[in-house]
This record gives structure tokens, sequence and C-alpha cells, in this order.
């Protein structure tokens, strides 16, 4: 214990977030106590309060986390030079790959983030709040960008269009990555091929059909 508490605090919540993220992967959030993070991390649950005030703090943590890297995630797939379609099919591919590397990361960041800071809040929620807006001033200019290239439909609501396609997009990731053995049965497809189909139905929602 004596190195412990040599150790900077940032260590240690580390630490904990670290033991609570395999946790959750495993059993979920809801039924995660903070007694089962405690022993994961080998800290005592007296211990364990010093860093976290309780469980949703540690999950604001990781919410946080998640954002940070789906905004990296989704920067390289939009911001190299390149036409439209290929972008969009680079930020769709990068949005399934992460999810397939990070289930529960993928999960948290399509929770509902905070809005409201006149009131209490968690120390992460305004930063979060933050990243999220950023990821989302990412995609509505990759929207604009190929509206003034002529390759979507120049009348398309921009922000709305940002929520509907979040919505679509993660639910067709989920639903492949979720029923993957059913799409291979029923539909004769690998998980693959049904993403490629569902991207590019939604594409055409917004695109232009003379320059698809």
């Amino acid at each position: 214990m004596g190195r412990r508490k040599k150790e900077p605090e940032s260590v240690h919540r580390d630490n904990i977030a670290a033991a609570a993220e395999r946790l959750f992967a495993a059993k979920g959030i809801t039924a995660t106590t903070m007694d089962d993070i405690a022993k994961q991390a080998g800290y005592s649950k007296a211990t364990l309060y010093v860093y976290f005030t309780n469980k949703e703090e540690i999950v604001g943590l990781l919410v946080l986390k998640s954002m940070k890297m789906l905004r990296a995630v989704l920067h390289e797939a939009v911001s190299a030079p390149a036409a439209t379609k290929e972008k969009y099919e680079r930020l769709c591919h990068a949005l399934a790959q992460y999810q397939a590397q990070y289930p529960l990361y993928f999960s948290l960041a399509l929770g509902e983030i905070n809005i409201d800071f006149e009131k209490d809040h968690l120390p992460v929620e305004r930063e979060t709040f933050e990243v999220g807006e950023q990821i989302n001033a990412e995609i509505v200019q990759f929207l604009r960008s190929g509206i003034e290239a002529g390759a979507l439909l120049p009348d398309i609501p921009v922000l709305p269009t940002v929520f509907l396609f979040w919505a679509s997009l993660s639910g067709v990731i989920q639903m492949a990555a979720h029923k993957r053995a059913y799409i291979e049965q029923a539909m004769g497809q690998t998980k693959e091929q049904f993403l490629t189909y569902g991207f590019d139905r939604l594409y055409r929602l917004i695109a232009r059909e003379d320059k698809e």
C-alpha cells in the first residue's frame, strides 16, 4: 500500500475505471456494484470512495473516454481529401470497426448526454457535451462539403440529418453485430455484406441521383 499512496490520483482513477470497464463489459453496468469494482481493482471499498463518489461517476468517466475515442475515429475518416461517397464509406466502416473493437464504448457513446449544467451534474459531463458537439460539427462539415460539391441533395436539413444518420448507422451496425448468425442463415449474407448494403441504402437517401 505504501507504493500506492505515492502514486498520483489519476493513476488510481485510471486503475479503478479500467477494472469497472472489464466488469461492465462482462456483466453489464446495472449488475455491477461498487463492491465488485473494488475487488476487481484491488482496493478496499473505502479507498474506492476516495476517488469516485459513486458508480455513476465512473460511468461518466468512461463515457467521456468513449466520446474522445469516437471523435478521433471520425476525424480520421472524414478529414483526408476524398470524394464525398468515399468519405462516407470510410466513416461508416470506421464506426463499424469501432463497435467491433470497443462494443462497450460504442454503446456508451450512444447514450443520453446531459445538456443542463445549471443543476447538479457530474464533473466530466460538460466536457463530454463539448466533445459531442465537436463530433456533430465534424459530421455537419462533412455534409455541407458534400452539398457544396454537388454530391448531396442541396435541400437536406443538415443537423436533423446528422441525428438521423447517427440513429440509422448505429442501428444497422448494432443489428449486424447482434444478429450476425441470423443474417448469415436467413439472408445468406455475411455481416460485412449486410453492412455494405445498409450503408449504401442510407447514402442514397441524401445523395443526388446523378452524382452517385
